[in-house]
């Protein structure tokens, strides 16, 4: 699948990887949707790109609030080519803790947004773009998800948070399957340890064992890395159904 000139749409595209997954495809001369529930930032950001990013407000777990952001998309630029899901939450806690045991509230929050979330976007995504005519590849549509290592090393207190992740993984496959007849590919992006805002903000007490256990390059993950690998695994027609470790070689105790 090329980028220039396709469009695009992004979940959480307002702030964090999502937001530099969306530089990146404008960079390459693509047009994008950005999906978010933050508006200030997504005003930010259509003001940053007002010629090839259209933003909407919408949430992951509403199915109308997504059908509503497919055609406002499609009346812009026409067909739908390409998905990237980013729009998460961490939900850090523990199964039982000092006030007791995990609230399930919480932990169906982080699933809902993490895991039925991406569930929503592609299957209703997917069903637009099995009508796309196809491309000189013979495509009509490329899903790009976001995991974590977390789906692989989960640490404490991320029960909720490695479980949503890991749902994520394991359905890469059975999705690219699902979609192989139609012509859509599936990949998933499980990131390390990223320079987000979050960590960067955090005291070198905490970086340090994360640093520890990385093999090379022994430094935080950029943003801009995480957004050239989904464009990598957009425009790489062969890579379908798999899962890619973005890490250093990062492995967790």
């Amino acid at each position: 699948m090329k980028l220039e000139n396709q469009l695009f749409l992004v979940t959480g595209g307002a702030s964090g990887l999502g937001r530099s997954v969306v530089d990146a495809l404008v960079q390459r001369h693509a047009f994008v949707v950005a999906l978010d529930l933050n508006d200030i930032e997504l005003n930010a950001l259509q003001q940053a790109h007002p010629e090839q990013v259209l933003t909407v407000v919408c949430d992951v777990c509403d199915e109308d609030s997504i059908q509503s952001a497919i055609e406002e998309a499609k009346r812009w630029k026409g067909q739908i080519r390409g998905l990237v899901n980013c729009a998460g939450i961490i939900g850090a806690g523990k199964l039982v803790g000092r006030s007791g045991a995990y609230p399930l509230d919480a932990f169906k929050k982080v699933i809902d947004i993490n895991l039925t979330g991406t569930v929503n976007t592609m299957r209703l995504v997917a069903a637009d773009m099995a009508d796309n005519d196809l491309t000189d590849d013979e495509e009509r549509g490329v899903i790009i998800n976001t995991a974590s290592i977390a789906a692989y090393d989960g640490q404490k207190g991320q029960i909720a948070y490695a479980a949503s992740k890991g749902g994520i993984v394991s359905m890469t496959l059975p999705a690219a399957r699902d979609l192989a007849s139609f012509g859509i590919r599936v990949n998933t992006i499980a990131p390390g340890i990223m320079a987000t805002p979050m960590l960067m903000n955090a005291d070198e007490k905490v970086l340090a064992p994360l640093l520890a256990v990385t093999q090379f390059p022994k430094r935080l993950g950029k943003p801009s890395e995480f957004a050239d690998a989904v464009c990598f695994a957009i425009t790489n027609t062969l890579l379908n159904g798999e899962t890619m470790r973005l890490d250093g070689a990062i492995r967790m105790p």
